[in-house]
């Protein structure tokens, strides 16, 4: 439903709006949804709701007054006639009201803001200098955008209240801040609704929950945070956010108030790890105390508005039997991995953005015995080793001076150093893929990582293209002697059209023939069709080749039944 303003001032020309339902603050406040730039309006001057169900001015207590169709105004009226005219300082404002507003509409309830809070976030541009701007506000639903405004201002007024800020910076610990907070919004949400001031159909339990979580926490995105069920989350500027569940992608109801409440939801997350996003770094990669992995990007490189994409991890770690009740691979695969993981066999598990590469490689690092020192490096600390001798070691982004970046192939040197049993790279992406080899080659067997590839046949493309990038220029061959000594077993790992994810091969890395590296497949999934669901449906199986460290097993008192192998062993039921 529109509604026609006309702003009249006898030195500019008319500047005509079409309004939709909602409530906007009348000032010249910086806040002000309608926006009057004179001395003898008020910051806040008057307060305007338009609704279908009824309509109504309310004076703030101006300095200079709020007249109403010639009449002083006192408090609030509602609006009843077809056209109003507001007067307000030297601006004159028409107010036409859609046809369909019946002529003796009831009075409805005015959600006015509480005294004295701070102006809210505009709806409508307000016209500035002597020409104002004129553009449409976007449709919105009546009651999201009342429900909207109404959290604006009580938000504001919490801020205003207790002073988040100062008390943040005399170091007043979490709870006591928590406990406060709770405190004034209770009291703000109860004055209004003694006031009858609350618009109808808005809980003041969930309302309450709501602004917490956007003054203290993450807003809109802990409850997607708290549901097991999501797996990634996805906020496309303030108005849109996605959610993962299922393997499917879905927009929720939910939105922010505006790009500072992205803005400092954002900052909220990069503070307390040292990392720092502003215009000179519009984007910036995190985590969540859980370990979640967030990325972030700002104007203005994101036209869309402060983007960020979530994706999370389960509160409690994947064991290898989850996976097998997943279907992401069996029991026999397991077994074959253990085994290579406790030879020492260096590991590169490989498959595509959001396969599952971080998990899988948390369930094999759970294989690693307990009196092993482990060293993991990472970009954003993701890792959730279950063992108890583990050194965690974090890049570190470039300061606003551009110096003082601590890059992973830095760490992958200096792990070197602290005499290590494993270590564990979190993605090889960079350089840092020849440091990976060469630790690989001199003694430091048993190393795991991560690489972006396809197939276990592109992940040796992939790493020889990594090698490169570390800026020393060796010849492909010798490239390929460092991958064909190092690397003894690929696991790749993709995501279905389903949205599941599965081991789709474990490969061997036999040797070097020639040129060409020589890999044999061990274990693979065959996809057999799809389900009525959308399910897709196959087995993973043996593909009757038998590792070729098979025999090494005898020697270090190891056993591995070798049926597993067999085409027609268990190893080939159906997942």
């Amino acid at each position: 439903m529109t509604f026609k303003l006309t702003i009249v001032r006898p030195d500019q020309p008319p500047a005509a709006f079409d309004l939709q339902s909602g409530i906007y603050l009348i000032g010249r406040g910086d806040g002000c949804g309608i926006r009057l730039r004179s001395p003898d309006v008020s910051e806040r001057h008057a307060v305007l709701t338009l609704s279908p169900e009824g309509s109504a001015i309310e004076d703030l207590d101006s300095s200079n007054g709020t007249q109403l169709d010639g009449a002083i105004l006192h408090g609030c009226r509602p609006l009843t006639a077809a056209t109003h005219s507001i007067v307000a300082g030297p601006y004159t404002l028409s107010l036409t009201l859609p046809a369909v507003v019946p002529a003796a509409a009831p009075r409805a309830p005015v959600p006015a803001p509480p005294r004295p809070a701070a102006p809210s976030v505009a709806t409508l541009p307000p016209p500035v200098a002597s020409t104002p701007v004129s553009r449409s506000a976007p449709a919105l639903d009546p009651q999201a955008a009342i429900r909207r405004e109404v959290k604006n201002q009580i938000h504001r007024e919490v801020l205003q209240r207790i002073d988040l800020k100062r008390l943040t910076s005399s170091r007043v610990n979490t709870e006591e801040l928590q406990k406060r907070t709770r405190e004034t919004l209770d009291i703000i949400i109860r004055e209004i609704q003694e006031k009858q001031r609350l618009p109808p159909g808005i809980d003041p339990a969930r309302l309450a929950r709501e602004i917490y979580n956007e003054a203290m926490g993450f807003g809109p995105l802990d409850d997607f945070l708290d549901d097991d069920s999501i797996t990634e989350i996805m906020v496309n500027g303030p108005q849109q956010i996605y959610v993962e569940r299922g393997g499917r992608v879905e927009l929720t109801g939910e939105t922010f108030m505006d790009d500072a409440s992205v803005l400092a939801i954002i900052e909220r997350i990069v503070s307390p790890i040292g990392r720092r996003i502003d215009e000179s770094q519009p984007y910036v990669d995190a985590r969540l105390p859980d370990g979640s992995r967030v990325n972030a990007i700002i104007h203005p490189l994101s036209l869309s508005g402060p983007c960020i994409t979530i994706r999370k991890f389960s509160k409690v770690a994947f064991t290898d039997q989850d996976l097998v009740r997943f279907g992401s691979w069996n029991q026999p695969m397991i077994d074959l991995l253990r085994i290579c993981v406790l030879l020492r066999k260096n590991i590169i598990v490989s498959g595509g953005t959001g396969s599952g590469k971080t998990t899988l490689l948390n369930t094999l690092s759970a294989f690693i015995p307990e009196e092993d020192r482990i060293l993991t490096v990472e970009d954003a600390a993701e890792l959730r080793l279950a063992q108890p001798h583990v050194v965690r070691l974090e890049s570190r982004p470039p300061n606003i001076e551009g110096r003082g970046a601590v890059i992973i192939r830095d760490l992958v040197r200096n792990a070197l150093r602290m005499r290590p049993d494993r270590i564990i790279v979190g993605e090889c992406r960079g350089g840092e893929a020849l440091d990976m080899l060469q630790a690989m080659n001199t003694g430091h067997d048993g190393s795991l990582t991560t690489v972006h590839a396809n197939s276990p046949r592109d992940v040796i493309s992939r790493v020889e293209t990594l090698v490169l990038m570390a800026g020393m220029d060796l010849p492909s061959r010798a490239i390929r002697e460092q991958i064909a000594s190092a690397v003894d077993v690929i696991v790749q790992i993709s995501r279905m059209s389903d949205g599941t994810r599965k081991v789709t091969s474990i490969t061997e890395v036999v040797g070097l023939e020639g040129a060409q590296i020589v890999m044999q497949e061990i274990f693979t999934f065959s996809q057999t069709g799809i389900d009525g669901d959308g399910k897709v449906i196959g087995r993973h199986r043996p593909t009757g080749s038998v590792p070729t460290f098979f025999e090494q097993l005898k020697a270090r008192g190891m056993k591995l039944d070798p049926a597993i192998f067999q085409p027609d062993a268990r190893g080939g039921g159906d997942s």
